[in-house]
């Protein structure tokens, strides 16, 4: 809306807002792992990886496996495992054209996150493949990433939306992707049973 006159547009419309940056807040960014953050790394199943393309598009992966699957090299470099998926690959693809990312690391009941940024690379050395081997299988190749900011995020957001109070939680939501596609297709409910239970029979054969 062009002529929104609630539109903020300058960073100074923003902080009249929000208020003053406390100057005491700085001291919890780490140019590097301490021992409390690559502690939560070993017990964290999931992260949430940021990229940017070239243009400026960004995309946000979750990647998930058995606690302390994404391996601390040394203080400064981390190892993610890229496993199967759907193969479109663009995180992958922003890695190799820009080189930024951001991670959000989750604990399960663990309301506060660490956020990990820095500069990425791939690999595909079977050394380091081997060593993020799951269920018998090495990862198809690492993201290795560099860190340059390493900083612990408070608990408001899950406090505030109860991420992990089993009691508040909603029934659970049933994805359909043979749904979505059959429509698509302009096919019926037969065609999305039948993709749907492909799906669900890869869940179990293809993690």
């Amino acid at each position: 809306m062009p002529n929104d006159p609630h539109l903020l547009a300058t960073l100074e419309q923003v902080r009249a807002i929000i208020g003053p940056e406390n100057p005491a807040i700085r001291s919890k960014f780490y140019p590097a792992l301490e021992e409390t953050s690559s502690d939560y790394i070993r017990h964290s199943p999931l992260v949430l990886l940021a990229t940017v393309s070239p243009d400026g598009h960004p995309d946000v992966s979750p990647k998930g496996d058995g606690a302390g699957f994404v391996a601390i090299e040394d203080e400064r470099t981390l190892l993610i495992p890229e496993r199967k998926g759907n193969k479109l690959i663009q995180g992958l693809q922003n890695v190799l054209a820009t080189g930024r990312v951001a991670l959000v690391f989750l604990v399960p009941g663990t309301e506060e996150t660490l956020r990990v940024h820095g500069r990425a690379e791939l690999t595909a050395d079977p050394a380091v493949l081997a060593r993020l081997t799951e269920r018998g299988q090495p990862a198809l190749l690492a993201i290795r990433v560099h860190v340059e900011q390493v900083f612990f995020h408070c608990a408001k957001a899950f406090k505030r939306s109860k991420l992990w109070q089993p009691d508040s939680w909603p029934a659970r939501l049933r994805i359909s992707f043979g749904g979505m596609f059959a429509k698509r297709l302009g096919a019926g409910a037969d065609v999305a049973e039948k993709i749907d239970q492909a799906i669900e029979e890869d869940y179990k054969v293809s993690l």
